[in-house]
């Protein structure tokens, strides 16, 4: 399987953002997309019993914000850091004094009790992980007539009964982290991600810090394909991988390497998701990104006044548009039909992973609590060290988005 990191939005080897499994097909062409059927494939014989897949799966967690821990190979001295640690000149936070010099508020609190407890784990190198809470962010909430503890640290609610031993554990603590990524290298501008790793299990263990692996674990034996499911998603990949032998290779690669029309695709793609909208109608989609890319440089047009700056702006339209022909049009139309039945294989995948139990994923309203699943998952290809990320976008990306659901940091 070919490695996936060049698809994935990271500074060198950074996990600092992962694409979408499904996106990596106009993120990537013909190379992209060969890779996300390798990616299907190899969960679909994970989840049928193979164990010789060569794919792994992480939860993803919807904690916030992201927090670097480790040693600074240059001093040897411990830190706390957000995303800017591996700038060329890094906010690495070893005091109380660094994080006041830097944050305020309930970031600079949350940081200091990072920097105090986290210090007591014996992190030798550098990981990343997810913040869930501080012990002032646990409360106790009434779900379906038992006393829960939940924390809530951005889209969704995390529960667990109170008096279970989990729900102990997390009381007694000050602070809880998923760990997800370990980096190493020489300094920490050069370090690379690893993924999928066990890191939790590897630390001490003390009773002030809940921390847990994002490696997904099916201790209830429910994640596991039937026959009959193993037969669905192979029959799904089956018809994509015939719109993909018949989709001609360059327009393919015209969404991949025109940075505009790539950009105003993705666009085009994250405005239906957070409409609610697949794409089901794909004559319609092509029809509708044309006229969004049109209407898009009509406005920048619009807003200079000079006609040569104006007349630069509506090439940029045409220039992204150059490949949506009469002649090309259906085969344009074939990328779309494709991508739309590789997530309908990725939501089996998903489907299958939230039957697993675990800590109960919610929806906070005005009214009260839904139940909804985990916010997604990540795939990682242990022989090119990438990964991609596998998210139910219409239910978890639209509630991301909506203000019908109430966030973890709207008080």
């Amino acid at each position: 399987m070919i490695g996936f990191m060049q698809y994935l939005e990271e500074a060198a080897g950074k996990n600092l953002h992962m694409t979408h499994l499904e996106d990596a097909v106009i993120d990537g062409g013909v190379k992209g997309t060969r890779n996300v059927f390798n990616y299907l494939r190899a969960l679909r014989d994970m989840l049928a019993g193979n164990a010789s897949a060569p794919v792994s799966i992480s939860v993803k967690w919807d904690g916030a914000p992201a927090i670097f821990a480790g040693i600074d190979p240059g001093d040897g001295k411990f830190f706390v850091a957000k995303k800017g640690v591996f700038n060329k000149s890094p906010k690495l936070y070893k005091t109380n004094a660094d994080i006041d010099n830097d944050l305020s508020g309930e970031l600079n609190d949350k940081f200091k009790v990072a920097l105090a407890e986290f210090g007591k784990l014996g992190i030798t190198g550098v990981v990343q992980g997810d913040f869930l809470y501080t012990n002032d962010d646990i409360k106790e909430e009434t779900i379906d007539g038992e006393t829960h503890i939940t924390f809530h640290p951005n889209t969704i609610v995390y529960a667990v009964p109170k008096n279970s031993g989990l729900g102990k554990k997390i009381s007694r603590s000050k602070i809880g982290v998923v760990w997800h990524t370990t980096y190493s290298g020489p300094d920490l501008e050069s370090m690379s991600a690893s993924f999928g790793e066990r890191i939790s299990t590897k630390l001490s263990q003390v009773s002030s810090v809940w921390h847990v692996d994002a490696v997904f674990e099916d201790r209830s034996g429910n994640a596991t394909f039937t026959k009959a499911e193993t037969k669905k998603i192979t029959d799904i990949l089956s018809k994509a991988g015939t719109l993909f032998q018949r989709t001609k290779a360059p327009i393919l690669n015209e969404f991949a390497n025109n940075k505009t029309l790539n950009e105003r695709t993705n666009r085009y793609i994250n405005l239906k998701v957070r409409d609610g909208e697949r794409i089901t109608d794909t004559k319609a989609f092509v029809t509708g990104l044309q006229a969004h890319t049109r209407e898009y440089f009509q406005k920048e047009a619009d807003k200079v006044k000079q006609q040569a700056t104006k007349d630069k702006k509506l090439a940029m339209a045409d220039d992204a548009l150059k490949i949506f022909t009469p002649r090309n049009i259906k085969d344009i139309e074939k990328v779309f039909e494709m991508y739309n039945l590789l997530v309908d294989a990725k939501m089996l995948v998903i489907e299958k992973l939230n039957h697993v139990d675990g800590l109960r994923t919610l929806l906070k309203t005005k009214d009260g609590f839904e139940v909804t699943g985990q916010e997604g998952f990540v795939a990682i290809d242990h022989i090119g060290k990438g990964a991609l990320k596998l998210v139910d976008r219409l239910n978890f990306s639209k509630a991301n988005f909506s203000t019908e659901y109430i966030k973890g940091w709207q008080k």
